[in-house]
């Protein structure tokens, strides 16, 4: 296994991404179901029924060097809230992408997002030094285009029917990046973002 996807935990105030595991497998089916996310047409949620698949195909990408999955969990509360994960891993190009990011709806438009992001990136750059990352969504998740691009990431294009989703649709993908020199702005303004959301809590 190459060095770039080890296991590894990252820890921020909010939240701990720990690699993903059977043993989370409760507790990512209570997060799916905090707002029946799976029904999200757009989205790649998985259902209840489908969690211990979901977990198990991302082990195995993990196994193969493609991904690292990550469970999402509250520090104050031990729940978890999530996955998200590094994928489409291009060890030679230093390139990867951040994506199958989904949230308890309980808890969107929060810190947590802008947390999660801040470990995630943080890590692709400083510790893998990667040359860019990328994030891709689909064209009618207008939620999520609008979150990444306030990350400060960058639209490359749109991939027209790129994927056959599993009602039989094919998506447009939108694809956004970041580059290693661009991840110093995005940083600060990560930071200030995580900065409002804490005094916005505490206030």
């Amino acid at each position: 296994m190459n060095t770039w996807i080890s296991p590894i935990t990252l820890t921020g105030n909010l939240v701990r991404l720990e690699p993903i595991a059977l043993s989370h497998t409760q507790g990512l089916i209570e997060a799916t179901q905090d707002g029946e996310l799976w029904q999200l047409w757009f989205t790649s949620v998985p259902n209840p029924a489908q969690v211990t698949e979901f977990i198990s195909t991302a082990l195995d990408l993990q196994r193969t060097d493609s991904a690292l999955a990550f469970s999402i969990i509250e520090i104050s509360t031990g729940r978890i809230l999530g996955s998200t994960r590094f994928c489409n891993i291009d060890v030679k190009s230093r390139r990867l992408e951040i994506g199958y990011t989904w949230y308890r709806q309980s808890v969107q438009r929060t810190g947590v997002n802008t947390e999660c992001k801040m470990l995630l990136l943080q890590h692709a750059f400083e510790q893998f030094k990667c040359i860019a990352v990328e994030f891709r969504t689909h064209w009618h998740n207008h939620k999520s285009r609008a979150a990444i691009a306030r990350l400060g990431a960058k639209q490359d294009g749109i991939l027209r029917q790129h994927l056959l989703m599993p009602d039989g649709q094919y998506r447009d993908t939108v694809v956004f990046s970041i580059l290693n020199s661009e991840w110093p702005a995005v940083k600060s303004q990560l930071l200030w973002n995580q900065l409002r959301y804490s005094n916005k809590e505490n206030s």
